[in-house]
């Protein structure tokens, strides 16, 4: 799992890496100066971003298993929505998801979006 900085390039989208960077059904991560962001990658190469937070117990959502549009926490294997950032299925809880723009193989994401 690849780390990396974000870099500003306007007021709404900063571009935060290309999706070659991001492994296919994998994850990498980006620090901001107030949290981490996981960027996630499904099988059909579309791209999500959430908290790197899990609801439960703030486990690595980048370190777990991406399959269906979700991802597995690896600590407890609570499945969240990469669409949404909401839990599915019987427990509840929800993770910040940010806005995600591709434009050729940049990746932006909208870091002042405010989820709920």
């Amino acid at each position: 799992m690849k780390q990396g900085t974000v870099g500003f390039v306007d007021d709404k989208w900063t571009r935060v890496g290309s999706v070659d960077e991001i492994p296919r059904r994998g994850a990498r991560t980006v620090n901001t100066h107030e949290q981490k962001i996981a960027l996630f990658r499904a099988a059909d190469d579309r791209i999500f971003a959430l908290r790197d937070e899990c609801p439960h117990q703030k486990g690595p959502l980048s370190q777990g298993i991406v399959h269906d549009g979700c991802v597995t926490c690896p600590l407890h294997n609570w499945v969240i929505s990469l669409e949404t950032g909401e839990v599915v299925g019987v427990d509840e809880g929800t993770v910040p998801a940010f806005p995600v723009l591709v434009e050729g193989e940049s990746v932006f994401l909208d870091l002042n979006h405010r989820d709920k």
